[in-house]
C-alpha cells in the first residue's frame, strides 16, 4: 500500500492528537471520533492495534517495509499517517493512487475489493497511528487485549460469514 502525503495531492489536516478519549465496543476513539490506539502502562495494546500489526505484516510490509518504516519501493506509512487524516487514509487504501512524475513513481493498487485488507482498514490505520506516535515498537506487541465481540461480528459480516 503506497500512501504518499505529497505529490500534488491535497489532503485535509492530519489526524491530530491520537489520545484515546472514549471506547465503543472495545475500539478506542480520539476527540474527533477517529479510531486510535491505546497502550497500557504494562505495554498491553488494544485488540485493533494488535490486529493492525498482523494485517500490516500480511499485506503491506512487502512494499512499505517492516513496521511502516518504508522501503526503496514505497514510502514510510509511519510518516504518512502523521499528515493524512482518517478519511484520506481510507480513500487511498480502498481506491489506490498513482503519483508519477519526474521525481517519483509511486503506484498503489486499490485494496477496496480485497477483504483481507478492506475488512481491516481501521486496524491498519490504528496500528500505523500507534507506530507514528512511537507508542508501539518495531516488534510484535507482546500483550494485547482480548478480541471484542463487536470486532468478531464486524469481521464475520465483512467476510460474508453468518
Amino acid at each position: 500500500m503506497a500512501l504518499v502525503a505529497s505529490g500534488g495531492i491535497a489532503f485535509a489536516d492530519g489526524p491530530g492528537d491520537p489520545a484515546a478519549v472514549k471506547s465503543e465496543d472495545g475500539k478506542y476513539l480520539d476527540k474527533d471520533g477517529d479510531p486510535t490506539f491505546k497502550v497500557a502502562a504494562d505495554g498491553t495494546v488494544d485488540w485493533y492495534t494488535y490486529s493492525g500489526y498482523r494485517r500490516y505484516h500480511s499485506d503491506c510490509h512487502v512494499c512499505h517495509g517492516p513496521d511502516g518504516e518504508g522501503s526503496t519501493y514505497a514510502p514510510a506509512l509511519k510518516n504518512s499517517v502523521k499528515t493524512m487524516n482518517y478519511g484520506d487514509f481510507l480513500g487511498v487504501v480502498a481506491s489506490g493512487r498513482k503519483n508519477v512524475g519526474p521525481a517519483q513513481d509511486n503506484v498503489m493498487p486499490a485494496f477496496g475489493d480485497n477483504p483481507n485488507v478492506a475488512c481491516y482498514m481501521d486496524d491498519l490505520y490504528i496500528y500505523l497511528r500507534a507506530r507514528s506516535a512511537d507508542a508501539v515498537g518495531r516488534v510484535r506487541p507482546a500483550k494485547h487485549e482480548d478480541k471484542p465481540p463487536a470486532a468478531q461480528q464486524a469481521e464475520d459480516s465483512c467476510m460474508g460469514k453468518r
